[in-house]
């Protein structure tokens, strides 16, 4: 009984001694600091040195060893001495003091240990002391420490196995709970109380002096030094170098170099935040080259340190609101240049397109940077395809263009090792080597807007009233989404800057969400495995251990998506959409309108989550389980259910109406009693789904059950083809895992249909309720034209209804100067899949560049077929359409079936392999290739292609002339 109440004790008693706040009494009783609002905010023995000096680290100490070592004391008192419990207290103890007490533990488990096993402490602490001593590495050391010590544990005591396990989980306590707070140490110690400042820069591991061979931290030695030292681990040549900290005295570690005539150095600055995406600083500081001795040496290195108070510099950070930081300065080898230059892996002036900008002169490249002299311009393009690549190179001058190109490789392909983000690169050439002597981001090139992933969820251009309600609804849920998984770490992140509209068209934030997915242990390009099987590279795995728990909370989410929708269907959407579909809104008054709305929006935010979590549910599990798309059934989503139920409607008719009138289908099926049930079978298949609309997210688009002329064409020529579906289910003969595999991911395709009817259901109900509300104010004046209402935003709506005179005053030029940039936009054909900067030009024609006559997708739906192209950029004029038509398309939303039922073949610019119209080519077996950047623009009428859908190419026959 004793041992049990012994247990209880130690579970309990321990954690709320771990929670004692002691560091925080002391150092608020010597000092008058409160611990928790100051650096960190741990509350922790080196911050209570770094914050509270040697007297209040010292009493710190002491204090957390009293912890330590009272928490052996304890088990003791139940049980024999050494026993596993002891360990289990110091646990215990050290979740405590995480939980509540915001420390590490450190203290109390060295202390702890000293009590409990003298001889493996003494051995841990003997082997740390030379190690650290001989290494000077603070991190290699702490986390060496976790290993050794449960090492000499299962060594001393290999018979007693529950004392080995108790050591395995104290170490990985503690080595867990240092991926989740930040290190005292790592402040700046020159900020530290002066009486603790030696000691802190010995605990840091501080060396005189750094390579550009280790592994950097920008916020110790900047983000120059950090970047060349991460590209030199790549594999880049970048000259050999070496960086003084901002608190390193330079005298010390002078007759480290060896400077000459024959071997010159180059002094440059590495200013903390200088060369980062939030600032270049470009010119701001100093470089000092043909250094050759170690007296002016001695004089670049003050020369550098000084030029970071320099009134300009001072000036540069104030008008940036930079924080005031320090300087490190970086010492290289001086590459003897034989053409030097740099290169903009995007061109900053255009702001768009494919180009690599190259600026280069024989010599060095200051006289490029410096803009005393011009210099040659060159414009580069790299052709990549799955098995080819080349360049197309724009300029002549000096520098041979062999080297040109490698130059255009070098920055792409840094480019695309900082996942995208557009490089300012400087470099070299000695005759041998092309060396890397700078790389930063252009920062006017950020933020990244994609219309990847954007054009599928909303795609066209968008309406005003229609953005106001899309962009709140989006942001906030995937701002949810991520909230999950980063918990506190989100703070600081603005979830609403995750989407914007360029051009009146829908760009998700790449660069955020980049930024957002490696916080959370995932790589940048997250997003797009997951919604369009996009390839992905290695997370950091420091990064994924320490989102662990958020990332299991965000599967869990997953695992009980099906449970959760169908909870919330029952209590909150049948019901909501039973109450909206019984309300007449033509005899409703401008204010129960708006309350209206109102509820609607709060279904719609609720169905947000399950229209963006449960298609990421669908890619994730797919990608998973390897479930081919010809394998799942997607005939609950509503496009495809409609579009079954109207072949077979067709087919019926057909046999009816062997011999029929394409323009008179409907009337002469009224004259026999078959026919009569025709229509009578279609007019209620347009109940069920006159919800549905051309473009489904747009609420400014007209539902069929407004216009059903839509629906009807879609009918006659189903009538006209007589075509069943010729996809849908491949035949399954699968064993009994591999149906197992199918069936995990069909319910996640069946959730996502039905999500897509609730959720279409509710933007009709949401347009019908705006449309009522613009009739009353039609027939009042206050609008002039149908549709005014859709070119105003939610808020001017909801003042309007409120009565505000101010806006009514302004109102019809509001509306008319909005309807005349929408009709602008709309008229730009060609719009770029990617923006850079939040103020874009208007954009450019892509150049046409492609390899051996060969485009690349994303293969959407299998097959093959050869035909002529036919662009359409949108559903205006609609041509004659047949099996020899390959179709050219933007997007594809529902509004696009009636033509691709028709089409021998479907070839998009946006859209992946869930979008409708890959989901309606695998339903009717055409061949899809989605995400062919700029086909509608490169692809002409008439042309002659090969598409192969199951590779995801277009081939381009040597027939290239239109007919």
């Amino acid at each position: 009984m004793i041992e049990l109440w012994g247990a209880l004790v130690i579970l309990i008693g321990c954690p709320l001694l771990g929670t004692l706040p002691l560091i925080a009494w002391i150092t608020y009783a010597l000092k008058g600091k409160q611990l928790a609002r100051l650096g960190t905010g741990n509350i922790s023995v080196s911050a209570a040195f770094y914050h509270g000096g040697k007297l209040v680290g010292i009493l710190a100490v002491l204090s957390e060893a009293f912890k330590g070592i009272a928490a052996v004391l304890i088990a003791r008192a139940f049980f024999k001495e050494g026993s596993t419990w002891e360990l289990v207290a110091l646990i215990a103890l050290v979740i405590g003091r995480y939980w509540i007490g915001r420390g590490a533990g450190t203290t109390n488990a060295v202390w702890g240990l000293l009590v409990h096993d003298p001889l493996v402490a003494g051995f841990v602490l003997f082997l740390t002391s030379i190690s650290f001593t001989v290494l000077r590495s603070r991190k290699l050391i702490k986390y060496g420490v976790l290993i050794i010590f449960p090492l000499f544990v299962a060594l001393l005591h290999a018979d007693d196995f529950p004392r080995i396990v108790a050591a395995v989980a104290l170490a990985g306590l503690l080595g867990w709970i240092y991926t989740k707070i930040p290190d005292d140490l790592s402040l700046p110690t020159q900020e530290a109380e002066a009486g603790s400042q030696g000691m802190l820069e010995f605990l840091r591991g501080d060396q005189a002096i750094f390579s550009l061979d280790d592994e950097l931290d920008a916020a110790i030695v900047g983000q120059k030094a950090a970047t060349l030292s991460e590209v030199k681990r790549w594999g880049y040549s970048v000259p050999k170098g070496w960086i003084l900290a901002p608190v390193n005295n330079p005298e010390a570690v002078l007759k480290f170099f060896q400077p000459s005539e024959l071997s010159p150095l180059v002094v440059r600055s590495s200013a903390i935040g200088e060369d980062s995406e939030q600032a270049s600083a470009a010119g701001q500081y100093e470089t000092v080259l043909d250094v050759t001795s170690h007296e002016r040496l001695q004089a670049a290195i003050a020369q550098v340190y000084n030029s970071y108070n320099q009134p300009s510099a001072v000036q540069y950070r104030r008008d940036r609101s930079s924080p005031e930081a320090n300087m490190a300065v970086l010492i290289q080898q001086q590459v003897q240049s034989v053409y030097s230059g740099v290169a903009f892996s995007r061109d900053p002036i255009t702001q768009q397109g494919e180009a690599i900008v190259i600026e280069a002169l024989p010599g060095s490249a200051t006289q490029v940077v410096s803009g005393r002299v011009t210099p040659e311009q060159y414009r580069a393009f790299v052709i990549e395809t799955e098995n080819f690549s080349s360049i197309q190179l724009e300029g002549a001058g000096q520098v041979p263009p062999a080297l040109i190109k490698q130059v255009a490789y070098l920055a792409r392909s840094l480019e695309k090792r900082y996942h995208g983000i557009p490089q300012d690169i400087e470099w070299s050439y000695d005759g041998q080597n092309l060396w890397v002597l700078q790389a930063r981001p252009i920062t006017t090139l950020l933020p990244i807007w994609t219309r990847k992933i954007a054009a599928e969820v909303i795609p066209g251009v968008i309406h005003p009233l229609t953005w106001s309600i899309n962009r709140p609804l989006t942001c906030g849920v995937w701002g949810d989404i991520f909230t999950i998984v980063l918990g506190d770490r989100s703070l600081g992140l603005d979830f609403t800057a995750t989407a914007t509209l360029h051009y009146s068209r829908a760009y998700f934030n790449a660069s955020l969400l980049g930024e957002i997915f490696l916080r959370m242990g995932l790589p940048p390009e997250s997003l797009e495995f997951l919604t369009r099987g996009a390839k992905l590279s290695k997370p950091p795995l420091n990064s994924t251990l320490e989102n662990l728990p958020g990332l299991m909370r965000l599967l869990k989410r997953e695992l009980r998506l099906e449970e959760e929708f169908k909870r919330d269907y029952h209590r909150w959407f049948v019901p909501g959409l039973s109450q909206l579909t019984i309300e007449s809104v033509d005899q409703l008054e401008p204010v129960q309108l708006l309350a209206r709305v109102d509820s609607i929006l709060d279904l719609l935010h609720r169905g947000t989550y399950y229209s963006i979590f449960a298609p990421l549910s669908v890619a994730l599990r797919q990608a998973i389980f390897r479930v081919k798309d010809g394998k799942l059934d997607n005939s609950v989503t509503p496009e495809v259910a409609v579009l079954r139920s109207l072949s077979d409607l067709a087919a019926d008719a057909k046999d009816i109406l062997p011999d029929f009138e394409p323009e008179n289908v409907f009337e002469q099926l009224a004259q026999t009693p078959e026919g009569q049930k025709i229509i009578s079978d279609f007019d209620e298949l347009l109940e069920d789904y006159g919800y549905l609309s051309e473009v489904g997210t747009d609420i400014a688009v007209p539902t069929w059950k407004e216009d059903p002329q839509y629906i009807k064409r879609l009918f006659v020529q189903l009538m006209q083809g007589n075509d069943r579906p010729r996809g849908g289910i491949d035949p399954i003969n699968q064993v009994f895992s591999a149906q197992r595999k199918r069936g995990f991911v069909q319910r996640r395709i069946d959730i996502k249909g039905r999500v897509t009817e609730v959720y279409s259901r509710l933007l009709a109900e949401l347009r019908w309720s705006f449309v009522a509300l613009e009739k009353i104010w039609l027939n009042s004046g206050l609008l002039q034209e149908p549709g005014d209402i859709f070119f105003l935003e939610l808020e001017e709506v909801g003042s309007l209804v409120a009565g505000n005179p101010e806006l009514s005053n302004q109102l019809q030029e509001l509306v008319q100067f909005r309807r005349s940039q929408f009709v602008q936009d709309g008229e730009i054909n060609q719009i770029p899949l990617l923006v850079y900067g939040n103020t874009p030009p208007h954009p450019l024609a892509p150049s046409a560049l492609y390899s051996d006559q060969i485009l690349q997708g994303i293969p959407a739906s299998h097959g093959q077929a050869e035909g002529r192209i036919k662009v359409l950029r949108n559903l205006q004029n609609i041509p004659d359409i047949d099996r020899n038509t390959i179709l050219v398309v933007p997007y594809t939303d529902s509004g696009w079936a009636p033509l691709l039922v028709r089409a021998g073949g479907l070839i998009a610019e946006a859209g992946g392999r869930l979008s409708h119209g890959a989901i309606v080519a695998r339903e009717y077996g055409i061949p899809a290739v989605m995400d062919v950047r700029g086909a509608t623009w490169l692809l002409q009428d008439g042309q002659r292609v090969r598409i192969d859908g199951s590779r995801g190419i277009v081939e381009l026959s040597n027939d290239l002339r239109p007919e």
